[in-house]
């Protein structure tokens, strides 16, 4: 059975522990047991977290672990404990992977298993990781990144999706499916996404234009025309124009644009589709106004964007 060990220290930030429960409905979703779980600390006991939060940990020994991860939190951005940074270094070296949520990127790179590796943390930690630990590959915009076995995740909700993440590739996508349901995830997000979403920047204050978005990101390949959106908001054209500006600052048309500028950079970037295709499936129509959108938006054509991830 895979055991899942989560390595916290004095005011870590709680959150971290909500990729906890991700084992935990992947034991329910299974119908037995397939991970143990454990919260480990220095030296055991209650341990204070962000906001008053205690939690009770197990002190750290000699047991061995298939899958760290270590929590985030301000305290350890310049230093973490030495026996944190003497466990990981010990403990990594036999379990299968070993992973960071948040800030927890700079706990693996002060106890050099960043070295030479690609990793990403929350974008606004990111390019102090850079600086700080130059022999790091930061990507600053990804939701998780995996090399090899260091998986390192943004910020704390992202944890969440590490750890779906690990249980598809453990267990397969649909029970990494179900728990995500089970842990009423709207989206799933893969690793690639970017940390700032064109959905979430959009902001709507109602729940007709909320429900248009929604609709539109879950129909690209259509047309998506004012008519069809104002349709599913259940409001005249104009009515919906007016209101949709109001609420997010843009028109309609441009929201769609980076949505679907969103979709297809996402796939340019972990799948294998030609161009035309993820036009297509973009709703772009056609690789010349996918590329005219793309320069327009990042100032580089996809085959740039596609050839950059390779390399990286």
């Amino acid at each position: 059975m895979p055991s899942v060990a989560f390595v916290v220290f004095e005011g870590f930030q709680s959150m971290a522990l909500a990729a906890l429960p991700v084992f935990e409905y992947a034991n329910f979703c299974a119908g037995e047991a397939v991970y143990s779980v454990s919260v480990l600390s220095e030296h055991g006991g209650v341990l204070p977290a962000s906001g008053g939060l205690g939690v009770d940990t197990q002190a750290f020994d000699d047991r061995t672990f298939d899958t760290l991860i270590v929590g985030g939190g301000d305290s350890i951005i310049e230093q973490a404990p030495p026996a944190v940074l003497a466990y990981l270094q010990k403990s990594a070296q036999t379990a299968r992977r070993t992973a960071s949520i948040c800030s927890g990127a700079f706990v693996l790179a002060q106890s050099g298993l960043l070295d030479g590796r690609r990793a990403t943390t929350h974008w606004a930690y990111a390019r102090e990781l850079q600086a700080r630990y130059p022999s790091i590959h930061v990507d600053e915009d990804r939701i998780y990144v995996i090399d090899g076995p260091i998986w390192t995740s943004a910020g704390m909700t992202a944890g969440i999706d590490l750890a779906l993440a690990m249980v598809e590739k453990d267990l397969g996508a649909e029970l990494a499916r179900s728990v995500a349901q089970k842990l009423v995830m709207f989206h799933r997000r893969a690793g690639g996404q970017s940390q700032h979403s064109a959905l979430l920047e959009l902001e709507p204050k109602s729940d007709r234009i909320q429900t248009a978005l929604n609709y539109a990101r879950e129909h690209l390949a259509e047309a998506l025309s004012v008519e069809q959106l104002a349709d599913v908001a259940h409001l005249s054209a104009r009515q919906f124009s007016r209101a949709f500006r109001a609420e997010t600052g843009q028109s309609p048309a441009k929201a769609i644009e980076n949505l679907r500028l969103e979709a297809a950079r996402l796939m340019l970037e972990t799948n294998r589709l030609t161009l035309d295709q993820i036009a297509a499936q973009t709703g772009f129509t056609d690789r010349r106004r996918m590329r005219e959108a793309f320069l327009r938006a990042f100032g580089q054509p996809p085959q740039s964007i596609r050839r950059n991830a390779r390399v990286g």
